[in-house]
This record gives C-alpha cells, structure tokens and sequence, in this order.
C-alpha cells in the first residue's frame, strides 16, 4: 500500500496580473480576454527573489516530519517531479543543492520527468513501488515538484494556461493512517505529439477517460467521489470533464486556478493543502487527483485516495 505521511505547499505571496505577461509573451488584446474570460484565468503566482532550490525547499522544510531527526534519517529516496526537461543550465543540478538544504545526502535522489505535468502522479507511484520493495515499513521516500519560468515555453502554455511559481512536497510512505492510495491509471498517447490543437480538443475526453479507468480499478462509481483535486489549467477544461463524467463542478477544486496559475507538477498538492484548510475533506472521503501532460506526446493520468 501506498500513503501519503505529510503533505506541504508553498505559494509565494507576490502575484502578476495575466495582463503584465503580454509584452513578453507577445499576446494581443483579444488573446488575454479568451485567457480571462473563457479560460477563467486572473493572475499568477512569481517568486522572482529565490532561486529553484531556495522555492522547493520552501515547500519541502515545511513537512513537519523533516523537522525531526528521526523521520528525516528514514528518507531514502527523494524524487523530483518536473514537467520541463531541463529547469537550470549545467552544471547547476537544484535537486543535489536542495537535498544538501534538507540534510538528506544519504538518500537516493533523482528526477522524474517525461510525462510534462503529469509527472507527479508517476513519481507518487514510483516513490510507493520503491518503499514497498524495500520492505522496510519505517522508510519514507520525498517527493518534490516546483520549477521557475525562466523561458518563454516555460511561462505560457499556448492557448490555455500560463505557468505559476510555486512548489510542493510530500512524504510518501508503505502505510499510514490517511491518505491511502486505491488505484493508479495512466495512459500515454503517442498520436497527440506535435499537434496541440488536437491535445487541446481532446483532452477533456482523455482525462475523463483515466479518471474512469483509476474509479474502477478501486471498485468506486463518480457518486462516491467527494472531491477532485485537478491540474491548474483553467477552468473550461475540468467543466467539460465534469460533462462528460456527469460529476457535480463545484466538487473540483479549482479556486486556485485564478489566484495561482498553473504550477507545473505542484498542482495537486497546492490544491489538496486548500482543500485540508477549508475543510473540504472528511476521513473516510474517497478523491481523485488528477493531471494531462503535453509534449511530447501526452500523458493522462488519475489518483484515487481515500482520506
């Protein structure tokens, strides 16, 4: 079994109005409207004064089992989850610098990339596959998600998001109390590399379809979902998943897609930190994380928990 031990969220305070990235982006005035309107978006999170390190340790020292010495020693594998290819120029590697800040340099450390912003989900599997053939219920695995819009590809994705600072951390362990994993269903579809129109028309059908494929594998119906917990994209996309699963909208968590942005692979975890402060989850609730990766190709993928 798989479980999430602690999970933590860091969104920096400062915020840029969509209509502040026009210049750079090159977007017309028609453009920020159908991005304001349509898709729902407002502004985006910047954290312009830390550096990738600095903005994933800030998630990661907020867990608070990595404040004690004992759980910290347990960590044996730190997993960076990244929806970029690259995220700093070599020989910079962030993910060495920020184990060195957390005091973690006896664990494994590697990054999980290749399925864009899916990628989490994979890595939250990953992390679960490793513990548990460690065989030792003790160990813990970190797993990390949070990058910088250091270029344009990796400030706006065209047509229907922009990208947002921010980052995310949890421990996963092989049990626990909540947060257990019910089912994993992802699918990568090679047909949709090189054409995003097409990934845009079809990706609501495709993430209705992997949430579809993760409900049945752990034997629950969309009636017993309580909450989805979704990818920052905007906010037409999940309202037409929402259709097509004939699942209430207002049960998808999707506030922050306005105040925040879409950031990156942290999404699911920004959102299930809103979702603990408010309240939104009881114990028991079964939830659906969820996420689509473009570039290349796509990925669909979908979580159940139960809390």
């Amino acid at each position: 079994m798989t479980a999430l031990a602690e999970v933590s969220a860091y969104v920096p305070p400062g915020r840029v109005p969509i209509e502040s990235l026009a210049p750079d982006l090159g977007l017309s005035p028609m453009q920020l409207r159908v991005f304001r309107r349509y898709h729902g978006l407002s502004e985006v999170s910047r954290d312009p004064g830390r550096s990738l390190p600095e903005l994933l340790a800030s998630a990661a020292l907020r867990l608070r089992g990595l404040a004690e010495p004992r759980v910290r020693e347990t960590v044996r594998y730190v997993l960076y989850a990244r929806s970029m290819p690259v995220v700093a120029p070599f020989p910079l590697n962030p993910l060495h610098e920020l184990t060195w800040r957390l005091g973690l340099g006896h664990a494994v450390a590697f990054t999980v990339t290749h399925q864009a912003c899916a990628t989490a989900l994979h890595a939250m599997a990953l992390a679960g596959h490793l513990l548990a053939a460690d065989g030792d219920p003790a160990a813990r695995a970190l797993v990390v998600a949070g990058e910088k819009v250091y270029t344009r590809v990796a400030k706006i994705v065209p047509e229907t998001s922009f990208f947002a600072e921010a980052s995310a951390a949890c421990l996963v362990s092989t049990s626990g109390p909540k947060d257990q994993l019910l089912a994993y269903a992802a699918a990568s579809r090679g047909e949709f590399d090189g054409d995003p129109g097409r990934f845009q028309a079809e990706s609501a059908y495709g993430l209705a379809d992997i949430i579809t494929a993760a409900l049945t594998q752990a034997g629950l119906r969309p009636a017993d979902v309580s909450l989805i917990l979704p990818h920052n994209v905007n906010k037409v996309s999940w309202r037409r998943v929402c259709r097509l699963l004939e699942f209430p909208a207002d049960r998808v968590l999707l506030d922050n897609v306005a105040s925040v942005g879409h950031g990156f692979c942290a999404d699911a975890f920004i959102n299930y930190q809103t979702a603990i402060e408010r309240s939104l989850l009881k114990a028991g609730d079964a939830y659906v994380i969820a996420a689509a990766g473009a570039a290349p190709g796509a990925t669909f993928s979908a979580m159940v928990f139960r809390h």
